[in-house]
């Protein structure tokens, strides 16, 4: 990969004003940036989509931990203090690999899917958890669900689709073709009497607003965005790096690996609201 020296933006050493990295295979991290963002107000974010790769939901095992280990090491070049993969099929693959490549000197923050609150408020007994099939392939998913969901006696109904994560990359989370396919996806597990959604993919929180437009509050989501944001502010404190006074300059750098980032630039804007403390990189231009 590109170094990023040349935009002063290399850290030899993480120290307490170094930034927390973010990687994800395309965009969808945003929704863990933000939520970072605005649990830990001080701290600065390197976010790092692999636009040239995306989506990873439908590669294979080796290519997915080989894709993720990259992003992950460019991130520890660039000198951020803790890294987050912000995507739950890279995450279902590569934690263990990373965590003891790197050790305790780059700590290493993944998803879970957020099984956990469903299963404690679920009325029903029947939760739906909507991720990507190699996320369902994955260790990660199939431990918390043996560990939470089955000893309460709530029955997990897996939903896959890999035509999501394109038609948000593309702004079209609002679309009619984007409404209908959730409709397709979803009904069945209303059917089933599911009370809580879990949104297994970081892409999927920015379906919020299309998932409520078709069911309102009878179909509850959950997603991991704020228990990793806290798990973050955990890990820095005990490391001592947390940052105590917000620095001048963006808050949240976005670096793409493709070259697609100019005609992404209105959908980022959307995705990340009002706020101007941002900026856009692409490496592929470097």
């Amino acid at each position: 990969m590109t170094a990023f020296s040349q935009h002063n933006l290399a850290m030899p050493t993480p120290d307490i004003n170094a930034p927390i990295g973010i990687f994800d295979s395309g965009i969808g991290g945003l929704s863990v940036a933000l939520e970072v963002l605005k649990y830990l107000p001080n701290e600065r974010i390197l976010f790092y989509a692999d636009t040239a790769n995306v989506p990873y939901g439908s590669r294979g095992d080796a290519e997915i931990q080989q894709l993720t280990a990259q992003a992950i090491e460019w991130l520890y070049q660039q000198g951020c203090k803790i890294a987050i993969v912000a995507c739950n099929t890279a995450s279902a693959f590569s934690l263990d690999y990373l965590r003891e490549h790197y050790g305790e000197k780059f700590p290493i923050i993944g998803l879970v899917p957020a099984v956990k609150p469903a299963v404690i408020q679920s009325i029903t007994k029947v939760i739906a958890v909507l991720a990507t099939p190699a996320t369902f392939r994955g260790k990660l998913i199939r431990d918390v669900i043996d560990h939470f969901a089955v000893p309460a006696g709530i029955k997990v109904l897996p939903v896959t689709c890999l035509d999501l994560v394109p038609l948000i990359e593309q702004g079209k989370a609002m679309s009619a073709e984007c409404l209908l396919i959730l409709q397709q996806l979803l009904q069945p597990v209303m059917d089933a009497g599911a009370d809580y959604l879990v949104l297994g993919c970081t892409h999927y929180p920015f379906l919020r607003p299309a998932i409520e437009q078709l069911y309102q509050d009878r179909l509850i989501m959950v997603d991991s965005g704020l228990a990793v944001a806290r798990q973050s502010g955990r890990i820095l404190a005990k490391q001592n790096l947390l940052t105590s006074t917000m620095m001048l300059g963006p808050r949240l750098i976005c670096v793409f690996s493709g070259n697609n980032s100019q005609a992404m630039r209105p959908i980022l804007q959307k995705m990340i609201g009002v706020r101007n403390d941002w900026k856009l990189i692409d490496l592929s231009n470097s």
